[in-house]
């Protein structure tokens, strides 16, 4: 780890292990977005995770972040992001905001942020760590039932999902706007497909972007 020396106290050299994430973790694993890439390197992890855990904040690895919550690793993040093709034209739904950080990456993607957080004290968390790192001026985020959506501002050019649940909520699909992207773990406890619905001129198209293991969607009505 790169360390500098600050008022006579060592610390991480943040900046360097920014650099050393993008080009490791996400290039050299074929992210190639510039504009993803971007983002990651400029939004300070290391603010989003629990001090417990700040010196891993650039970890190849999720990280707890309470309440039983992870924060994804940072190639988890940029792969769901880029799948979701932003042009920054786009009013996204995150369903799962946890400490805020996924939100902060979008919001630098696209026009607006809806994140959704049932954990009450975590959708603190994240307004707080958008607010203190200065990245919360386009993103609303909402303690409710993400499995429902937010209907107010739908429908949605893109919609991102942090949790696997053994189906994609109905209700999510139909926020979906026309055309429209979704990104979302799909599967049980074990090993979960990370799957890319497309929605284009009224027809529904579904793949697997890569087979990953995400903490369980929680909600009251997980298939919609």
């Amino acid at each position: 780890m790169s360390i500098i020396e600050v008022g006579g106290t060592v610390i991480p050299n943040w900046a360097e292990e920014r650099r050393g994430m993008v080009a490791t973790q996400l290039a050299g694993r074929g992210i190639s977005d510039r504009r993803v890439l971007g983002a990651l390197s400029e939004i300070p992890r290391e603010e989003f995770v629990p001090l417990d855990v700040r010196i891993q904040a650039y970890a190849d690895a999720p990280l707890g972040i309470g309440f039983g919550q992870t924060i994804s690793q940072p190639y988890m993040t940029a792969l769901m992001a880029e799948r979701l093709c932003l042009d920054g034209s786009e009013t996204v739904l995150e369903v799962g905001a946890g400490c805020g950080y996924a939100a902060a990456v979008l919001a630098m993607l696209a026009a607006r942020v809806v994140a959704i957080e049932l954990i009450p004290a975590l959708a603190d968390l994240a307004r707080e760590n958008l607010r203190r790192t200065g990245r919360g001026g386009n993103v609303k985020v909402i303690a409710g039932d993400g499995c429902l959506g937010w209907e107010e501002l739908a429908p949605y050019g893109a919609i991102s999902v942090a949790a696997a649940a053994p189906e994609i909520p109905a209700a999510l699909v139909r926020q979906l706007g026309d055309p429209g992207r979704l990104v979302m773990p799909v599967g049980g406890d074990g090993d979960q497909e990370l799957r890319l619905v497309t929605k284009l001129d009224g027809r529904i198209d579904t793949s697997v972007a890569t087979y990953c293991r995400f903490v369980p969607l929680r909600g009251g009505q997980k298939r919609g």
